[in-house]
C-alpha cells in the first residue's frame, strides 16, 4: 500500500477561536496535507467544533481524548493514528498560530531533500521570535544553549515544537518510553533520533506569540527538565568515555603485541 504523504497533528485544549484560523491557514498554504486534531476534552467546545469542521472537510480528522493528558500524550496519540493510517510524513504544529502554516513547505522541502527529522528553529540564522517578553526569550534561549552543551547534539532549538518526521523515525522510537516532564519530550524525541543516526536538520522559522487565548506553558517545568537533560548528558558522556577507554585499550594491546613479534 502506498503511504499517504503528510499529516499535520494539532493538539488542542480550549482553542475554540484559534481552530478555524489555523485550519484555514493550512488549507491556504498547503491544501495537499491532511490535518489531525487531537482534542483533550476541551470545556470550551473545541472538540465539538473540530467534529463539525471534519464533517465538511474529508482531509480533517479528529481524536477525542478523555481529559487534559498533556502535549506529549496528545502527540503520541497522533503519531500512532498516523502510523495506523499509513502516512509517510507526520508534522507537529501548535493550534495558536505561533507556528506559521505558510512556512510548512520549508520543513517539507528538507524532508524531500533527504532529512529524517526537520525542526523549525528559532535560533538558527534566519529564525526569529516575535512578541515574546524578554524574560521568556532569555529562558528559552538559555535553556536551549544549556541543552546543546549538555548533550552535544549539534542542534540549536531542541525544545521547538514545529517539526516534520518521516514515519520511519516514529516507527523506530519507543513512544512508550518518552519523557513527559513538561515539554522535555521534544528534546527526548530529537535526542533519540540523533543517537539512532537519523538525519536531523534545522530550518529557520518565525515563531509568533499567540494573540488569542492563554499560553499553556509556564516556567515551572524548567528546573526538572534541565535536571533530566543533565542526567542524559552525563550518561552519554560516561558511555563515550567507556568506549574511548575500551578502544584505547585495544590499540595499546595491539601495539604491545606487534612489538613483541
Amino acid at each position: 500500500m502506498t503511504a499517504t504523504p503528510t499529516l499535520v497533528i494539532i493538539p488542542t485544549y480550549n482553542e475554540l477561536d484559534n481552530l478555524p484560523l489555523i485550519v484555514g491557514r493550512i488549507r491556504q498554504a498547503a491544501p495537499e496535507v491532511d490535518v489531525l486534531i487531537v482534542d483533550d476534552n476541551s470545556p470550551d467546545g473545541t472538540g465539538d467544533l473540530a467534529d463539525t469542521m471534519a464533517s465538511e472537510d474529508e482531509q480533517l480528522h479528529v481524536i477525542h481524548r478523555e481529559g487534559k493528558g498533556g502535549l506529549c500524550g496528545a502527540y503520541v496519540a497522533g503519531f500512532r493514528w498516523g502510523l495506523e493510517h499509513n502516512y509517510a510524513v507526520m508534522c507537529e504544529m501548535d493550534a495558536d498560530g505561533s507556528h506559521a502554516p505558510e512556512q510548512l513547505h520549508t520543513l517539507l522541502k528538507a524532508i524531500d531533500d533527504g532529512a529524517d527529522l526537520v525542526i523549525g528553529s528559532r535560533y538558527v540564522p534566519g529564525g526569529k521570535v516575535v512578541n515574546w517578553p524578554k524574560k521568556r526569550y532569555v529562558l528559552s534561549r538559555g535553556g536551549n544553549l544549556y541543552i546543546s552543551l549538555a548533550l552535544g547534539a549539534g542542534l540549536s532549538d531542541m525544545t521547538a515544537g514545529y517539526r516534520a518526521y518521516r514515519r520511519e523515525v516514529i516507527e523506530a522510537l519507543d513512544l512508550d518510553e518518552l519523557s513527559n516532564a513538561g515539554y522535555i519530550f521534544q528534546v527526548d524525541l530529537a535526542w533519540r533520533a540523533v543517537r539512532e543516526g537519523y538525519d536531523v536538520r534545522e530550518v529557520p522559522i518565525t515563531f509568533t506569540e499567540r494573540e488569542i487565548g492563554e499560553s499553556k506553558l509556564d516556567g515551572s517545568f524548567v528546573g526538572s527538565s534541565l535536571a533530566e537533560v543533565t542526567k542524559w548528558g552525563f550518561a552519554h558522556r560516561s558511555e563515550q568515555a567507556k568506549e574511548f577507554f575500551k578502544e584505547t585499550k585495544k590499540l595499546v594491546k595491539h601495539e604491545v603485541d606487534k612489538r613483541r613479534k
